[in-house]
């Protein structure tokens, strides 16, 4: 401790002592509870076989909690739990648990979380990570669509969520929803998706103010650099198969789970992980509406 302080008097100088000491103070403390405060947390992670939601079981993994992996590709769970296995962590880990978890079936989904807590008795943080992306216009977008990715992006999240909810109670647990920056702001030609969020988004705002025993973190991603938009499905209902521009230019997805392994650790309400031009936008929206609309016009003409 005393090498460090020195170093920190000779990089700062003593004018800005006051300044710098209270923030290493912070520095350890904050690190220190990285480290020991999620150690053995039962941590129950959905669409955990690729993306973001990989990137979360290495974050988590590594910080020493008990990961159930869920998702509706067994196979592709499998390779991630063995790529976990095989990291040498610097502190004790788990031997993460297979979860085969389809979340458009929402009658399977209380039988689901029955197994989930079988396996520990209990679930500290649910990570509502699983979702499914749109690309189409709504004048063309069937009905069928627009329920398949309500269904998955907010039907099966809360089904989910109200499965394990007296467990969560009972341990003062945290849930987290992975929403998107349409969560907040809808773009044209993602009709589906952004009402799925934005949906998400208040019933997460509504579980929060309602049930003060539990923590409820809302997460608003920009662009990430994975699959989905390849994924996504179009207002026919088939696959997009595209890789968009925006999103393989976006975070990676290793940045934005680590973003969110401390929105979890700091208990944060919300968190907006993106450019500045997204968040101007949000601002923006609230505060000159009108002129916020506009310029979205202008932009969805561009992109017919």
């Amino acid at each position: 401790m005393d090498v460090v302080l020195e170093t920190v008097f000779n990089l700062c100088g003593t004018d800005l002592l006051p300044v710098a000491i209270p923030l290493l103070i912070y520095w350890i403390y904050r690190s220190r509870k990285i480290k020991n405060d999620l150690k053995g947390k039962v941590v129950l992670i959905t669409g955990a076989n690729s993306g973001l939601g990989e990137a979360l079981a290495y974050v988590f993994y590594t910080a020493g909690c008990k990961l159930i992996l869920a998702a509706r590709r067994v196979d592709q769970l499998e390779r991630v739990k063995s790529d976990l296995l095989k990291l040498n962590a610097e502190s004790e880990t788990f031997e993460p648990v297979i979860l085969p978890l389809d979340l458009s079936e929402l009658e399977t989904i209380p039988q689901k979380a029955l197994e989930a807590l079988e396996t520990y008795k209990q679930v500290n943080i649910l990570i509502n990570n699983a979702g499914i992306s749109f690309r189409g216009n709504i004048v063309e977008t069937s009905l069928e669509v627009h329920m398949k990715v309500m269904c998955v992006n907010y039907f099966g999240q809360i089904a989910l969520t109200k499965a394990l909810l007296p467990s969560l109670i009972k341990c003062n647990g945290h849930v987290l929803a992975v929403s998107s920056i349409q969560g907040r702001i809808a773009l044209p030609f993602r009709s589906a998706y952004a009402a799925s969020k934005h949906a998400l988004q208040a019933y997460m705002e509504c579980l929060r103010a309602e049930i003060p025993e539990i923590k409820v973190s809302v997460i608003n991603p920009g662009y990430i650099k994975t699959n989905l938009s390849v994924n996504a499905v179009t207002g026919s209902g088939e696959v997009y198969g595209v890789l968009d521009t925006s999103t393989e230019k976006g975070y990676t997805p290793k940045y934005v789970a680590e973003e969110i392994l401390r929105a979890v650790i700091m208990e944060k309400k919300e968190l907006i992980v993106s450019p500045l031009l997204p968040k101007m936008a949000i601002l923006f929206r609230i505060l000159t509406p009108s002129l916020f609309f506009y310029f979205i016009r202008l932009w969805a003409k561009r992109k017919k």
